[in-house]
Order: structure tokens, then sequence, then C-alpha cells
């Protein structure tokens, strides 16, 4: 097979776990820059968009209001994996941003949210502690396992080896 059929079969592949998850795990910092992991629900959009309903008590909410990077990751689950060491994980570096509630794609993506996750969504949604935020890729990494690492395009999620610099 040629290196650019293996990348688009990579690339599909990398869609195949994305597809499969229904939460992502969600890095973001303090303002004093004090890491903080978590996760969240999500729905994403054509554009390759990810979207999060998150309270105010959870510590990723103030971080994204105060600093809006994130990075989010998704995982192979344990059970999946051969090797614990070379589990298939993707890792974006994003842009977030408060999607309000009087912004027209609000109301769509709450509808996205419920039809994915259920009522529950209509209940948080209602809360006003709870914020949509939308976490707009930058730059990402797919790794596949060992000595399978990519660079992933985030216009239009092809994949690139990556390369590692010395020096």
């Amino acid at each position: 097979m040629n290196d650019t059929n293996n990348l688009t079969e990579r690339a599909n592949t990398l869609l195949k776990l994305l597809g499969s998850q229904q939460t992502l795990l969600l890095s973001t910092a303090s303002v004093s820059g004090v890491p903080e992991v978590s996760y969240a629900p999500f729905v994403r959009d054509q554009t390759g968009c990810f979207y999060v309903l998150i309270s105010e008590l959870a510590a990723h909410t103030g971080n994204l209001l105060t600093n809006p990077q994130a990075s989010v990751m998704f995982i192979r689950p344990e059970s999946e994996s051969s090797n614990l060491f070379a589990r298939e994980r993707a890792v974006f570096h994003c842009a977030a941003k408060e999607v309000s509630r009087d912004d027209e794609r609000y109301s769509i993506l709450l509808a996205a949210m419920q039809s994915q996750f259920g009522e529950i969504v209509a209940v948080l949604a209602s809360l006003a502690d709870f914020h949509l935020f939308a976490l707009s890729p930058e730059n990402g990494r797919y790794v596949a396992g060992f000595g399978q690492a990519f660079t992933i395009n985030t216009q239009d999620g092809s994949l690139s080896h990556l390369v590692k610099k010395h020096g």
C-alpha cells in the first residue's frame, strides 16, 4: 500500500475513533496556569468544532471564560487496547468561545445535544450556571500506535507523518 492510501486509511481510522466517543477529555488552565482535566459530553458540527455544555461549578468553565484555550483528547478504551503504552488517541488544541444564549446557533446546538443525550440537556440548559462552549481545533495529533504518530490538518482532516525535530 502506498503512503497516500495508508494516510487515507489512518484518517478514516481517526474518524472512527472520534465517532465512537460521546465524551471528550478536557484540559484547561486557570488564570495562574494551574492545569485542570475533566470530561464532558459533546457534539461535533460539520466543520469539526466540538461543543460542550458545562456548569460554572466545574473549574474548567471559569478557566475557559478567562483563558480561552483548551486541549481535548479522545482515547481508545483500555479494554480495547492491546498495549496500554500505545493506546490509540487524538489530541486537539482548541480555541474556546462561549456560544451565547441569544446566538442563533445556540438552540440548534442544544437540539443536537438533546437528540444525542436526551432531556437532561434541556434541564441543564435551563440553569443559569450552564454555558455552551465551542471548541475549535487549531491543530492536532493522532497516535495510532508505536511509531504511528501523525499531525492532523484541522481544515480537511488529512494526516501527515509526525517528524521528530532533533536538536
